[in-house]
C-alpha cells in the first residue's frame, strides 16, 4: 500500500515538472490578432478601419522640417485583410479607402484661402505588415501613390497632384496605431503655389476590427 501511493505521489509529481505538449494539430497564434498579442486571429476578408488619433493631425508639409502646407484632424482609412499568416510572418490587406475630411483642413500657404479637396487616388493599395510592426503600402503595377490637392485661391481653384512610389509607416501595440513619419510626395502637376515636395506625417489609432483593436504579432 505505502509502495503504490509513493509511486502515485512520484507520478503526479513528475506530470506537474513535465511542460505541456500542445497537440500537433494547435495552430500558431497570426500576425494579426484581436483581444491582445497572441490573441483571436483577425479573419481574412476583415474590415480593418482608424481614425486619427485623438488630438492629431495629418500633415503634408513642404518639406521635413517645416511646417508650411496643409493639415487635417479629420481623416479615416478602410482596408480589408486578405492574408493573416501564422506569427512571425507578414498579413497582407486592400486598402479600399483614405478619406481626409476637408472641412478639417487648413493651410499654412501664401496666397491659399482654403481646401477643396484631398482625394487619394489610384486605390486600392496593398498594405502589409510585418511581426516586427513594419507596415509597407503600395500601388497598383504600373501605379503610383497619388495624392490629388484641390486649393482654394485669390486666382480661383489650383489643383495639385503629387505622386510616391510607396510608403513605410509603423505599427503599436501600445496604442492599436499606425504612423507615418515625412513620407516624401514629389509633385507631378500643378501651379507654383504648389510645393514641389509634399511630407506626408499621421498617426491613425485605434485600428479596429468588427470595433475591436488590432494587435500585431
Amino acid at each position: 500500500m505505502r509502495k503504490r501511493s509513493f509511486l502515485t505521489l512520484a507520478a503526479a509529481a513528475a506530470a506537474l515538472t513535465l511542460p505541456a505538449v500542445a497537440p500537433a494539430s494547435a495552430a500558431s497564434g497570426a500576425v494579426l490578432t484581436t483581444g491582445g498579442v497572441g490573441g483571436t486571429p483577425v479573419a481574412v476578408g476583415e474590415v480593418l478601419t482608424a481614425q486619427l488619433a485623438s488630438g492629431t493631425a495629418a500633415t503634408f508639409y513642404s518639406s521635413a522640417t517645416g511646417t508650411s502646407g496643409v493639415s487635417c484632424t479629420a481623416s479615416t482609412f478602410t482596408a480589408t485583410v486578405t492574408d493573416n499568416p501564422a506569427a512571425p510572418g507578414t498579413a497582407t490587406e486592400s486598402v479600399t479607402a483614405h478619406t481626409f475630411d476637408s472641412s478639417s483642413c487648413s493651410s499654412s500657404v501664401v496666397g491659399v484661402l482654403g481646401i477643396n479637396a484631398i482625394t487619394i487616388d489610384n486605390l486600392p493599395y496593398t498594405a502589409t505588415v510585418d511581426s516586427a510592426g513594419t507596415l509597407t503600402v503600395t500601388p497598383p503595377a504600373g501605379s503610383s501613390i497619388q495624392t490629388t490637392v484641390s486649393l482654394r485661391t485669390l486666382l480661383g481653384t489650383v489643383t495639385c497632384v503629387y505622386r510616391a512610389s510607396s510608403l513605410t509607416g509603423k505599427a503599436d501595440n501600445t496604442d492599436n496605431s499606425i504612423a507615418f513619419t515625412n513620407q516624401q510626395f514629389t509633385k507631378v502637376s500643378g501651379s507654383s503655389l504648389c510645393f514641389n515636395n509634399g511630407y506626408f506625417t499621421a498617426k491613425y489609432a485605434p485600428v479596429t476590427a468588427s470595433g475591436s483593436p488590432v494587435y500585431v504579432n
